[in-house]
């Protein structure tokens, strides 16, 4: 046996071991006792004791120093650039500390979801203070012997090959556009709301239709409710959550479109590459660039949501809506709100941006954790124009922070970045696709963004992926575009 396949051999029990430990993560998320936490973080920390053991085995260095790369194709050097970083990246962390941060984030999960429920960060504090430190130390750890910032290592986990000053100048060219364009379209009419009450098992019901819609493979998959809506898993066993409440429906609606875009993304990558390094999607950016774009350009379309309008009145009889023009200026009205999982596509990224210069500063300890929410409160009103009321609706609202997620945030904004020049390059490849959407028929979209992107997984690095299937070099241009032609024809804006 070649080093190569001995190496691949290896690597393919840590990939089955790492999937392990994500159903462990699924299960907390979704059906584990609450009073089984304290327990479930010794295990989550044993896992990963096992998986970083395995990531910086001595054998590693060994089969790469005896690979010879020029005898390998295009998907052999793929795996071992992975590899070697995943490798690198390991060996620069020392195992007690990767413990230690597995088990710490662990129960800072729970304690998190306490807060959250008493509207008590002063609570939190102590948890959260402790994994920011891990956090940093990991990230001085990665840092070290290169020319990396401690923020770009962390980034360097959820997108390679992009750095905090590069995201800043794109941010700074974005941030200006929708602050405009959010300023003119508050000074308009807006759309009316939805109203009345939905059953949550119809909700559940028509939400698994629309994932099925949107190419989900359930005998591979299934939808499950959290807190925190998310997608989990790789190849054959990849699962997504939703979240139900009975007064919006889209909130469900749309957080399992969102979410199929991350599953279809991990179900279509070629299975050849099934736990290898290259079976998963290469990035949270382009990850979130397949669920924006299935959420937004795809279900939120005028065509498509005179589809979702139909299948609602089936669901649900007459809910108080006219006609299917009204009903996809309901879905798209841009309304205040504290929520970033449920802001409009205008706003969304507004949450984004602001998230992510906190945690830069975080990171560079010109905020501390004590003064976080304070923080918050001042940024979003100044972002838009009203006080935070709770903490639940600020600075307690996501969980990326307290599972040590730092880093991940702007994947988001980039992903929409991403999504935009998908959108421009696709509807160009499939001129009619609106007449398709209107049938309820995503099948020429989803086709398209699986063969020019999700097939690919982990072959190509991030933005080869999009400059690939885009012909050219991603940049906020085409978001800008679609969201002020989107918009303008919503609101009348000339």
């Amino acid at each position: 046996m070649s080093a190569y396949d001995e190496l691949m051999a290896f690597q393919r029990d840590t990939e089955a071991l790492s999937q392990v430990a994500g159903r462990l993560g699924w299960d907390q998320e979704t059906m584990m006792p609450r009073g089984a936490a304290p327990q479930r973080g010794e295990e989550m920390a044993a896992m990963e004791g096992v998986l970083h053991a395995r990531r910086t085995d001595p054998r590693m260095a060994e089969w790469l120093d005896r690979i010879d790369e020029a005898k390998l194709d295009d998907v052999g050097r793929a795996n071992l650039r992975h590899i070697r970083r995943s490798f690198d990246r390991a060996s620069k962390v020392p195992a007690a500390l990767a413990a230690r941060i597995a088990r710490v984030t662990s129960e800072a999960q729970g304690t998190w979801a306490e807060a959250r429920a008493n509207d008590d960060f002063k609570a939190f504090v102590p948890t959260l203070t402790e994994v920011v430190a891990l956090k940093r130390e990991e990230g001085q750890a990665l840092a070290s012997g290169g020319n990396a910032d401690v923020y770009d290592a962390m980034l360097a986990d959820y997108e390679q090959g992009t750095t905090g000053a590069e995201l800043e100048a794109m941010f700074g060219a974005l941030r200006p556009e929708l602050a405009a364009l959010r300023g003119a379209v508050r000074e308009a009419k807006a759309p009316p709301t939805l109203q009345g009450t939905f059953d949550e098992s119809a909700q559940m019901k028509l939400t698994r239709q629309l994932a099925r819609c949107f190419g989900y493979d359930m005998s591979h998959g299934r939808v499950d409710k959290a807190v925190h809506p998310f997608a989990s898993g790789s190849g054959l066993d990849v699962r997504i959550t939703t979240r139900t409440n009975d007064t919006d429906p889209f909130n469900c609606f749309y957080s399992t479109i969102h979410e199929t875009g991350h599953g279809a993304y991990e179900q279509n990558i070629n299975r050849d590459y099934l736990l290898t390094p290259l079976g998963g999607g290469v990035s949270m950016g382009v990850h979130e660039s397949q669920s924006r774009i299935y959420e937004n350009q795809l279900g939120r379309s005028r065509a498509f949501t005179g589809y979702l309008f139909a299948q609602m009145k089936d669901a649900f009889g007459d809910f108080g809506v006219a006609d299917e023009e009204t009903f996809y200026k309901i879905v798209n009205r841009v309304s205040d709100g504290f929520i970033r999982t449920e802001a409009d596509e205008l706003q969304y990224n507004l949450h984004v941006l602001m998230r992510f210069d906190m945690e830069r500063a975080l990171v560079s300890h010109d905020l501390q954790v004590p003064d976080l929410e304070a923080a918050w409160n001042d940024r979003f009103e100044a972002d838009f124009g009203f006080a935070v009321d709770k903490a639940s609706n600020g600075v307690l609202q996501d969980v990326h922070w307290s599972v040590g997620l730092i880093g991940y945030f702007p994947t988001y904004s980039l992903g929409n970045v991403y999504a935009g020049c998908l959108n421009e390059a696709m509807r160009s490849a499939v001129p009619d696709l609106d007449d398709q959407l209107a049938k309820g028929d995503t099948t020429a979209a989803t086709s398209w963004l699986r063969d020019n992107v999700q097939v690919h997984g982990g072959l190509y690095e991030p933005k080869e992926v999009i400059t690939r299937a885009c012909g050219k070099a991603p940049s906020e241009a085409p978001l800008v575009s679609y969201l002020k032609a989107k918009f303008s024809d919503l609101y009348g804006i000339s």
